[in-house]
């Protein structure tokens, strides 16, 4: 199979004017087929705020009612993705810019009210690869905002881990897929306050043991656990890295 490249970047990164630049370009020197995933929760969060609409958030995931819906979509979908576009257009990528609902890419479900009512937030249920797949053959380069749709007219909001890691496993099918998630950070850290405490590889064992001591904690958890299913999936490798070194190696390998 041929080889693809899916990376997702943190809100952080896409926000800032100078990191987001040397990501472009570091995203766009990618040689074969390649996709980008994006967040953006910080700036919506910010422009809530000027609006007048307060953002909860549980474990991380944002509480999505009817107003924060409004703006995440003009963040994401809008501001963000379409920011993100023009960006690698200038540096000679033809990329699109896509939410679930553009081409019926992926369809999602409302969350249930369990213990807590995330409001309009999606639970993934179906992704349409084949749509991507067309994209990628005419060297159109995707760039997937984290919403998506529920096939009945709304709109959803969705964790863009998830997005990244379901697009990767449909993707397996067509790719040998390698799926980075690049932040701020060099990797999974044994430290939090020692950036050079890389953690360079983690399979299940060790990542059961990491978080029965407590290194691995917060939000790190979902992440890892999105990476292996990828990996179960038939993702061929999972890496957990900074933005700035997508070419360099390094970071944490999960396997």
């Amino acid at each position: 199979m041929e080889k693809l490249t899916l990376v997702k970047v943190g809100g952080k990164i896409v926000e800032e004017e100078e990191t987001l630049r040397n990501l472009l370009r570091d995203f766009s020197a990618i040689e074969g087929y390649k996709v980008l995933v994006h967040g953006g929760g910080r700036l919506a969060t910010r422009l809530a705020e000027r609006l007048g609409i307060e953002s909860h958030l549980v474990n991380g995931r944002r509480i999505t009612d009817a107003e924060t819906l409004k703006v995440v979509t003009m963040v994401y979908g809008g501001l963000v993705n379409k920011t993100i576009v023009a960006g690698l257009q200038a540096n000679g990528v033809n990329a699109v810019g896509l939410t679930g609902a553009d081409m019926n890419w992926m369809r999602s479900e409302k969350r249930p009210v369990r213990e807590i009512d995330y409001g309009y937030a999606g639970d993934v249920k179906e992704v349409n690869a084949g749509a991507l797949v067309l994209l990628l053959q005419q060297n159109i380069v995707p760039v997937l905002a984290p919403l998506t749709h529920d096939k009945k007219g709304h709109l959803l909001n969705t964790n863009a881990d998830t997005i990244a890691c379901e697009a990767a496993k449909a993707l397996a099918h067509y790719f040998d897929v390698t799926l980075m998630f690049c932040f701020e950070k060099k990797g999974v850290l044994r430290d939090e306050n020692d950036d050079e405490s890389v953690i360079p590889l983690i399979d299940r064992a060790a990542f059961r043991e990491y978080t029965e001591k407590g290194i691995i904690q917060g939000g790190m958890i979902p992440k890892l656990e999105n990476a292996f299913q990828a990996i179960e999936a038939g993702v061929q490798q999972v890496v957990i890295t900074e933005a700035g070194a997508i070419h360099t190696g390094g970071g944490t390998v999960v396997r």
